[in-house]
């Protein structure tokens, strides 16, 4: 990430990332959390819970990075958390409460980063070492990824209300 003006822009991003996630949800029933619409693709609530989920273990590597050298970041299984029953339920009240609190959280650690640690390392066993301006690109990109695939999902259902 370039400069300090990309810098408050992604983590703006970051801020209204669970206020878009509750507004393209919103008025959707169990059914419409839950259903299997897209081949290979998860539902909207697997959607949801495993933004919560990965933005959880995101946010705790950002705070080992910062105050760790080069800790080595825990991969997990995120497919088989989400076949699990907190990870796939109609009930998304406690991820969006999560992600709320979660993300209000990991603001306020971006906006009061210091300048020079924005390239402290941590190291991914699977995808290598990863810098904390780096991690935050990859959490903006991956909440805008799953909100176009909370979208495709959607679209596809309205296509197919029967699916």
């Amino acid at each position: 990430m370039p400069d300090a003006g990309a810098r408050q822009e992604a983590i703006e991003k970051i801020r209204r990332l669970p206020q878009q996630l509750e507004e393209l949800i919103s008025g959707l029933s169990p059914q419409d959390l839950t259903a299997r619409t897209l081949p290979h693709e998860w539902t909207v609530a697997q959607n949801v819970h495993h933004i919560a989920d990965s933005h959880i273990n995101s946010y705790v590597r950002c705070k080992l990075m910062a105050t760790e050298e080069n800790p080595t970041l825990k991969p997990y299984d995120e497919g088989a958390w989400a076949l699990l029953s907190d990870g796939s339920s109609a009930d998304l009240s406690d991820s969006l409460a999560l992600l709320k609190a979660l993300h209000a959280r990991w603001v306020r650690f971006w906006e009061d980063l210091p300048d020079d640690a924005w390239q402290r390392t941590g190291q991914h066993p699977e995808s290598g070492p990863v810098t904390l301006a780096r991690q935050l690109e990859l959490y903006v990109e991956h909440g805008e990824a799953h909100l176009d695939q909370i979208r495709r999902t959607l679209a596809a259902r309205k296509e197919d209300p029967g699916a």
